[in-house]
């Protein structure tokens, strides 16, 4: 199967050929700018299927808007025509087509030649009336207002909010291409004459700015943002692909003192805290006992004895742990616990508690295993 992109290099188009070929499709004819204006001509011939992303959004001059949104559309369809190819066409507009601005304008110029293309020659189209769309490879200050404020969150430049409680409808790029796929294979989700991506998000403008700057303070309080919310889940993975180059890594503080070191990872209010312990050979840690606090404790390097004593009990527990195998050991209420390393190297071990520690109310109490 052949399948033609047009608008190869922009954000969707980048986007959909790499999962196209995620899915085994291949044999992608991609078209773009700078592509030599007679293989659009050779591609027409020869595709089974068009997915017609090209389009002008934010040109120099507004008369661009109707020859890259209409003129260009024109163009391929003639072509398609004149090859006699009926090869269904999905094209995306944009739900500005239902303003009367240059570029609504000259969206829904586009929609009608589709719908016209598909009365004169029944060929199948699939128009997509899309959101402001956000994910990987959008570029700031031109395809999202996302993008924007990910690229410069993340490097430390000023936003502009004009009003905060303005209401966006956002669509993720990933959701796009789900919707695309099941185009391809004749399966649309339909509303109405148009197609529509059935996954969308609304978040207010002022909300979008403050969680973005959130994501860039978590480095700072190591705080993971709430994963089973979609929307954070998604606008936090398109901020990351905005972090620059060589700021892709960052330092946490290390509790150091003779005995090795203690360092926090990562912080949630629902998930608790991971923490990693490191232990020089000959050290003991812990001796004390949580009321409600619990832990988990996995060696992953070294080798190590977990002792535990019940508090009103005078009989000793223990498990010999190694990053030979790997072992996760759960650290209950009511007992008093320690970790010693009884190896020749550091004892390295990813401690997990349930709740982040509070030092106002530790909920820790010493006494010896």
């Amino acid at each position: 199967m052949k399948i033609l992109v047009t608008g190869a290099n922009g954000f969707i188009g980048k986007n959909l050929i790499s999962e196209l070929r995620n899915n085994n499709y291949h044999d992608i004819l991609e078209y773009s700018r700078k592509s030599e204006p007679y293989l659009l001509n050779e591609y027409c011939r020869e595709a089974d299927f068009i997915f017609h992303l090209a389009g002008v959004n934010r040109p120099i001059d507004e008369d661009e808007f109707m020859d890259g949104n209409f003129g260009f559309t024109s163009q391929l369809l003639e072509l398609l025509k004149k090859h006699d190819n009926k090869a269904p066409v999905l094209i995306t507009s944009s739900i500005q087509a239902e303003k009367d601005n240059p570029y609504g304008r000259s969206k829904k110029a586009g929609e009608d030649l589709l719908f016209n293309y598909y009365y004169e020659t029944d060929v199948k189209v699939y128009v997509y009336r899309l959101p402001n769309l956000f994910g990987k490879w959008s570029k700031p200050n031109y395809n999202t207002v996302v993008a924007t404020f990910c690229h410069n969150i993340a490097r430390g430049l000023g936003i502009q909010i004009n009003n905060p409680d303005a209401e966006l409808n956002l669509c993720y790029i990933d959701d796009v291409l789900e919707e695309f796929l099941k185009a391809l294979e004749g399966n649309p989700t339909m509303q109405d004459d148009f197609c529509v991506v059935p996954v969308t998000h609304s978040i207010k403008l002022g909300d979008l700015a403050d969680l973005i700057k959130s994501f860039k303070e978590s480095r700072i309080n190591l705080n993971i943002p709430n994963m089973e919310d979609e929307l954070t889940k998604k606008l936090y993975s398109t901020y990351l692909s905005f972090l620059p180059e060589d700021q892709f890594s960052y330092d946490l503080k290390m509790n150091c003192d003779h005995r090795g070191s203690f360092t926090e990872f990562i912080r949630t209010p629902e998930r608790g805290q991971v923490s990693v312990n490191v232990s020089k050979p000959g050290i003991t840690k812990g001796n004390h006992w949580h009321h409600t606090k619990n832990e988990k404790f996995l060696v992953v390097s070294g080798e190590g004895v977990i002792r535990f004593r019940r508090i009103d009990s005078d009989e000793i527990i223990e498990y010999r742990v190694s990053g030979e195998k790997l072992q996760v050991v759960d650290i209950p209420t009511g007992y008093t616990h320690s970790i010693v390393n009884v190896g020749d190297s550091d004892l390295v071990t990813v401690m997990w508690a349930n709740e982040c520690f509070n030092p106002e109310k530790p909920d820790t109490y010493f006494v010896e295993v």
